[in-house]
């Protein structure tokens, strides 16, 4: 990474990327996120609206995902229609169908600004090519095919690991989740990571612990799609961190956030695309389904944990990465948003540090972009084994 500091602007979805150049800024906004991350892959907004409705019932008593297959997604609407919600607590053992996932992502920036982690527990890796191979003539197990992924961001270089396991590395109750040698660990009050993993391509050991605790707590799920195969729980919004790493030798604290997403089947069998923001307060899920249709959530998260729907502002362009992926952004009508700095640029998946106006607040956050149709094309899952080893 660059000699320039990450600065802090409210909790900030960091994941690893690929060097950048300097026409990735924006006139008159500073660089504040240096380069060289290296990508972890996660979840994302295009064209953003729609009312989403409460659906009042409390989930099963274990916590552990309802349902069976529910055919394929409608989407009602392009751009509106009625997703739902629901209650649940956090649990590791949740169930997870063959061919489906889960998973859990924690993102944290350093007070100063100069370092940020990302941390993601996958039981169905959704970006792994071979979780995808196993799924072409039957959903495969996914408790068969786990990950834990984790990246550092320093002033200079970075730290990437994310080694896939089968099943025998697999430990996990109610409040504690176990991959190969890396765990973690939910008291109610607390999430602690304990990370022993190796890098790759370059093999450089991540040995050391993070600790997490949510200033608020945010109970509700969110359905993605209507036949509610898809799900997404915001859990910890806004969350102070503590990282302390042996290898390599760093110590921080500063600000982190933390959410879980969990499926019934592969994403791409229901969607096509999306984009994802997160600003402040308010983070906003656009999806486009398999079936050309679209939906939107957009969420205002308030110090008392309550996730407030609010007519999301239209979405604006920015410029294409170097693998030509769009990037959609809301922003309030007669304001620009402004790309502050690529932070990832993949062949199927982009995320960039983003500055934009949403009801009125000049905000800065982190977007992402997802095109599963070109992770289905068979160079780009070719590629992945290079930066995602597998071990059983």
């Amino acid at each position: 990474m660059s000699d320039e500091n990450v600065a802090q602007t409210g909790q900030m979805r960091i994941e690893p990327g690929h060097p950048q150049q300097d026409n990735d800024r924006t006139g008159g906004v500073r660089d504040k996120i240096s380069g060289d991350g290296r990508g972890a892959l996660r979840k994302g907004p295009e064209g953003l609206a729609g009312p989403v409705r409460a659906a009042g019932g409390e989930d099963e008593a274990a916590g552990a995902v309802s349902g069976g297959r529910l055919g394929a997604s409608r989407t009602g609407p392009a751009d509106g229609g009625d997703i739902g919600t629901d209650r649940r607590q956090l649990r590791f053992d949740r169930k997870v169908k063959p061919g489906g996932y889960a998973w859990w992502y924690v993102d944290a920036i350093s007070a100063d600004g100069a370092q940020a982690l990302t941390l993601i527990a996958f039981i169905g890796s959704v970006f792994s090519p071979y979780y995808a191979w196993a799924n072409r003539k039957t959903p495969a197990p996914a408790e068969n095919f786990c990950a834990m992924n984790v990246a550092l961001y320093q002033r200079r270089g970075g730290y990437w690991a994310m080694t896939e396991r089968g099943a025998a590395k697999l430990q996990r109750s109610a409040d504690a989740l176990r991959i190969g040698p890396s765990a973690l660990h939910w008291d109610g009050v607390t999430l602690s990571a304990e990370i022993d993993e190796r890098c790759a391509p370059l093999p450089r050991r991540l040995l050391g612990r993070i600790t997490m605790r949510p200033r608020i707590k945010q109970s509700e799920i969110f359905y993605l799609d209507a036949a509610r195969r898809h799900r997404w729980q915001p859990i910890a919004p806004i969350a102070s961190v503590e990282v302390r790493f042996q290898a390599p030798q760093i110590s921080w604290s500063g600000e982190a956030y933390f959410d879980s997403n969990d499926g019934d089947v592969p994403l791409a069998e229901d969607f096509f695309a999306w984009h994802w923001a997160r600003a402040g307060n308010k983070i906003l899920y656009n999806v486009e389904y398999s079936d050309g249709g679209r939906q939107n959530l957009a969420l205002d998260v308030g110090t008392d944990g309550t996730a407030k729907r609010f007519l999301a502002p239209p979405a604006q362009p920015l410029p294409t990465t170097l693998w030509r992926m769009q990037r959609l952004v809301p922003a309030d009508a007669g304001h620009d948003a402004q790309l502050i700095k690529t932070l990832e640029d993949g062949p199927f998946y982009s995320r960039s540090l983003i500055a934009t106006r949403i009801a009125g607040e000049r905000l800065t956050g982190v977007h992402e972009s997802l095109s599963l149709r070109r992770f289905a094309a068979p160079w780009v899952q070719a590629l992945l084994p290079f930066r995602m080893p597998r071990l059983g």
